[in-house]
């Protein structure tokens, strides 16, 4: 066995043991594999381990791992990273998800670009559930509007939400932020009932998130390792 497939059994083991802790089936957590900066041959290993899902932050470097893996057995992509309207376009030709939608003009561009030949793109808003300057993302006041608006677009199917909360070692502080977004999937669901996914969760705040009710948890350094960064500046957004 590999490191990165014991990584992902050891990864796929803490989120069935969170879910059963809290009442809740593992079968309802998807497990992102974030790739950003690691090769299309980690990527490779995953999938060999079983591993779907995967997510990239960098436009360029995930349509070239995308392009390198074409020849597999499906594989899901999804877009985790800010997007600048010029690079739209490549999202909505190669991307199944974007979880980063903030304004209706992204989701409008993602729409208008997105091949007939594809399924509709499935898009989170991205919530900036921290209010933090430097994150992207809109304030929970902001939703109703934009999610009003981006389910109208044709060529894009609203699945949910996703956020970046701000570091904090606290769980229970953890937990507070997370069930303040879980509120507002159930809110949103009111008002559009196709939606079904929170997008929440990273390796040091994972179990609060899945106990507040995350669907989609998105994983990097504890599958793949330590992140080189230095190779892959050229490839950003």
């Amino acid at each position: 066995m590999t490191s990165i497939q014991h990584n992902l059994q050891e990864t796929r083991q803490r989120i069935a043991a969170i879910a059963e802790r809290c009442g809740r089936s593992p079968q309802e957590i998807t497990l992102l594999a974030v790739s950003k900066t690691k090769p299309a041959s980690a990527v490779a290993e995953a999938a060999d381990a079983g591993q779907i899902a995967f997510g990239e932050n960098y436009v360029q470097e995930g349509v070239e791992k995308i392009q390198a893996l074409s020849e597999r057995s499906p594989l899901e992509w999804h877009f985790i990273g800010p997007l600048q309207s010029n690079k739209s376009r490549q999202v909505a030709e190669h991307f199944a998800w974007c979880h980063t939608v903030d304004r209706i003009r992204i989701a409008s561009r993602l729409s208008e670009q997105r091949p007939a030949h594809l399924p509709p793109l499935n898009v989170l808003i991205q919530i900036n559930i921290s209010d933090e300057h430097s994150k992207s993302g809109i304030m929970l006041e902001e939703l109703p509007a934009l999610a009003q608006a981006v389910a109208a677009l044709p060529n894009l199917r609203l699945r949910g939400l996703m956020a970046i909360p701000a570091p904090e070692n606290d769980y229970q502080r953890q937990l507070t932020v997370a069930k303040k977004m879980a509120d507002a999937l159930a809110t949103l669901k009111q008002k559009h009932p196709f939606v079904d996914t929170l997008s929440l969760g990273m390796s040091d705040d994972m179990e609060a998130a899945i106990t507040a009710g995350s669907t989609m948890v998105r994983i990097g350094t504890a599958i793949f390792g330590a992140r080189s960064y230095a190779a892959t500046t050229h490839n950003k957004n």
